[in-house]
């Protein structure tokens, strides 16, 4: 890590304007650039010391560093800086400021209209192709890490849990809410998961910018796979296909019927289509989940709309 400014605090060159976000991983805040007058995200990464890597850094910080310096797209949020203030021992990563995560958006207007999730999917979908074609995958996607801003264009974020294919990594992250986009072989110990983990969660953001609510919203790890089973039928067996060694099955899981007709038929009687898509991202079982680039030539895009044209933005 280089530290590029001899800065004595980040107020040197950042005027923190408010606090924007809390995670895991440290605070953002709304901030201007005091050498451009650009308004920025920065993020203060959390001096966590079970988690610093070999640098003196945070190793969720360095996945996130290397990710998005691998990755160059319109719909990835774009890394401006890293400061490390030496005397203090403080990294702070700068961003490109964005109004609005998806969470919230949709917190604020309610209902998204039809044509503008369209546009959200198939930016989302954009966004992680590149990823995915860069060897990067980002095992945490959930509507708090897309962001939106006010010409209705995503910008994914959010790469600490990020990872590079060939790079061994088993952390996963047990907030609550990510629970509620987490691929099935992940809740059940899969330690060989891959590129459709990311299609999964996508599949579960679709859902829910189209009915408003978690598609599957357990409150523990064995809860959550109990929503899910619930859903697509407690599986004959561990055997799903695209997986290798499902630790935590157990033949005594609870035998569910199928609610998935019941639950898509809203779906399926306003837009075909999107209810075909949103089966195919979220397969239970992994090789059979279409791949990104595969869902972006769906029949569900063909009459896709810019997001200024679907929807009336007043940030």
């Amino acid at each position: 890590m280089e530290n590029l400014e001899n800065l004595e605090t980040i107020e040197d060159r950042y005027q923190k304007i408010k606090k924007i976000g809390e995670g895991t991983y440290g605070k953002v805040f709304q901030a201007k650039d005091l050498k451009t007058d650009q308004i920025v995200a920065l993020k203060k990464v959390k001096n966590d010391y079970e988690e610093i890597g070999d640098e003196g850094i945070p190793s969720t910080a360095l996945r996130e560093i290397s990710c998005l310096k691998a990755l160059d797209h319109p719909n990835v949020v774009k890394l401006v800086d890293v400061v490390y203030i030496m005397k203090k021992n403080k990294l702070y990563l700068v961003f490109e400021y964005i109004d609005y995560d998806l969470k919230a958006y949709q917190k604020k207007i309610g209902k998204i209209p039809e044509q503008t999730v369209k546009s959200y999917m198939h930016q989302i979908l954009k966004g992680i192709e590149h990823c995915h074609s860069r060897r990067i995958f980002h095992r945490d996607l959930k509507p708090q890490n897309i962001l939106v801003n006010n010409k209705g264009d995503i910008k994914i974020a959010d790469f600490g849990l990020g990872k590079i294919f060939g790079i061994p990594l088993n952390t996963i992250t047990h907030e609550v809410e990510t629970l509620w986009y987490r691929a099935p072989e992940i809740l059940l110990g899969d330690k060989l998961y891959s590129l459709p983990v990311d299609v999964w969660s996508i599949g579960c953001i679709f859902a829910e910018l189209i009915i408003g609510h978690p598609l599957f919203h357990g409150d523990s790890e064995i809860d959550q796979i109990f929503k899910i089973f619930q859903f697509f039928g407690t599986p004959k067996s561990s055997k799903l296909e695209g997986t290798y060694n499902l630790k935590y099955w157990s033949n005594l899981f609870p035998r569910f019927k199928s609610q998935k007709d019941e639950i898509l038929k809203p779906i399926i009687e306003t837009d075909p289509q999107a209810a075909d898509l949103l089966v195919k991202l979220i397969d239970i079982e992994p090789a059979k989940r279409i791949s990104v680039s595969q869902a972006l030539k769906h029949p569900y895009f063909d009459n896709i709309q810019s997001p200024l044209n679907s929807q009336i933005f007043n940030f």
